[in-house]
Order: C-alpha cells, then structure tokens, then sequence
C-alpha cells in the first residue's frame, strides 16, 4: 500500500509536484496517467527514496521506504529500464541484488523464469534490447516477493507478446493481494489493465476515480448515416443536439440516445439506415481530462506553411 499526504517536490522555483494526496490500495492496479512533464516520474521517485520531499510524506506499507530493514521485500520498483551494471549477466545482477537484501538464491533463477529470461540469463545485461532491459528490471521488481510494486512504462520496447504478458502479471500481482501502481501512455492497455486512475497534470491530481468512472465522464456519441443528411441536420440543430458532419451523408452526433435520433428522423422525413453507438474510450475521456495542463504542445508546422530545416 501506498500512501501519500501533502507529497511536493521543488526545483528552486519551479514546482514538480505540489501537495498532491493519493492512496494505492491492495488487491487492485492503480494506473498513474499525465502528461510529459506532470510530475509521474518525480512522484515514483520519491515513494522508493530516491528524491526527497521537500514538503509532506509519502508511506509504502506503513513506513518511509528508507525504514524498511529489507526494502526489496516490501516494495519492487521498475523505473529505468537500464538501471543495471552492462557488463554482468543477468543472472548475477540480480544475484547482487538477492545477496544484500538477504533473498533465497533460488529466486532468482524463478523471477529469470518468470519473466522469460532463463535462455540469456548468462549474457551480459548491457547487451540487451530495450524490450529485455525492461524484463530484468521486472525481475528485479519481483525479487524479493514484494507486498507492493512500481512500474514506470513497463510495457515500453516490448513486442504485443510481451504487453500481453504484462498486462496479465499485473492483474495477477493485484489479485494475489498486492498494491500495483502502473504508469504507461498506452492508454488502451491502461483500459484493460487498471481498475483505478490517478491522473496528475502540471504537478497537481485533476482525477482520483475507478476507471469505469473516469470512462462515464466521457461524452459517448452516435454515427448516424443518412441520404437525407441537410434535412436531418436541420431538426438536430432545432432540438439543440450537437453534431458534426464526418464526410456526406455520415453524422456524428454527441448528447442524444439513438432512439431519439431515429424519431427525429422519422419526423423530418430523413431516412436514417446506419445508427452506430460509439462509447467514449479512455483516451478521449484522458484527453479531455488533460487538455489544460499539457505542458509540451506539438505545432502543426504544415498547415501554417513552415519548414523543418
């Protein structure tokens, strides 16, 4: 479990993470969304020890992790993929890490296995591509058993085998009881993976809500087809219903149940054939979440005509 109260983090005077409050609970994955530059980074950090505060505290299963006598027991981090010596082989880097923090050897050979990696355990480890650089760091995660787990985009540099596999090990961790705090921009496997949201944009949480809440915030919408388009448009823009005009003859309209469609159809005449419910995804419903606290914009350099040089 993680817990965290009045959390902030300065940099002279800028602000990272400002007094933000959360709680990663067992038995479920908590998924941590924003932005570039939101403070995600910063945030994990400072749960494992790594930044200290410079204001509130944060506990992992009770105690600052520095407290613990054998951290990696308690909670297993990823939150660099290459955060191992490139000249040892898997086996012994994660051999170290078991020998000084008291860890049976045996496990480490079973998070090798775990984790796919039993075949190149002997290789050295700075040899490895990003997708096996992130695999060791789950080993390492997982070595010590712990009661809670960090990963920072773990999925990144992995093929679909290896998302899949992920996303599965995370909803196992979290049915066997453990608190699971997961950061990732892929935003169709945070769907599929968490079961609640932290999301946090310029160092702030603008939400704290499970998934399916998160998900219903979002405005679902109706693809309507029609060879009577203007006449349809024309009753939609009467009731005040919002639409847009995806190419001739397809609608999307947005605030009306297709029922309702179909019965203003029929009485302006308009012959509807396609009525297509869209449910809002949870990247549309992130989007509209964090469309005032994006940081980094991307400038649409064709249309206003300039040259990248």
């Amino acid at each position: 479990m993680i817990e965290a109260i009045g959390l902030t983090k300065r940099y002279g005077q800028r602000t990272a993470v400002n007094g933000i409050s959360f709680t990663v609970r067992p038995g479920q994955v908590t998924g941590f969304l924003g932005p570039n530059g939101a403070g995600k980074s910063t945030t994990m950090r400072m749960i494992v020890g790594l930044d200290r505060p410079s204001a509130g505290k944060v506990l992992v299963n009770g105690k600052p992790f520095g407290r613990h006598d054998a951290p990696l027991r308690e909670v297993g981090a990823l939150l660099d993929a290459k955060a191992f010596h490139k000249g040892r082989s898997a086996y012994k880097h994660l051999l170290g890490l078991a020998a000084t923090n008291g860890i049976r050897g045996s496990r480490v050979r079973e998070v090798l296995a775990l984790t796919g990696l039993t075949d190149v355990a002997g290789q050295r480890a700075g040899g490895f591509s990003l997708g096996m650089g992130q695999r060791l760091g789950i080993a390492a995660a997982l070595l010590g058993d712990p009661k809670t787990i960090l990963l920072d985009e773990p999925v990144n540099g992995l093929d679909p085998e290896g998302v899949q596999w992920v996303r599965h090990l995370a909803r196992n961790l979290a049915a066997d009881g453990r608190a699971v705090f997961l950061s990732s921009h892929l935003m169709s496997e945070m769907a599929q993976t968490a079961d609640h949201l932290i999301v946090i944009g310029r160092g702030s949480i603008i939400a704290d809500a499970p998934v399916q809440d998160i998900l219903a915030s979002g405005q679902d919408r109706v693809l309507v087809r029609s060879d009577e388009q203007s006449s349809l448009c024309r009753v939609l823009t009467a009731e005040g219903i919002s639409f847009r005009v995806l190419e001739p003859q397809l609608l999307e309209v947005s605030g009306a149940e297709p029922r309702r469609i179909a019965q203003l159809g029929r009485e302006a005449d308009a012959l509807i054939y396609e009525l297509a419910p869209v449910r809002a995804t949870l990247e549309e419903a992130y989007m509209e979440l964090t469309k005032n606290d994006v940081e980094y914009r991307s400038g649409e350099l064709a249309a206003a005509g300039e040259e990248i040089r």
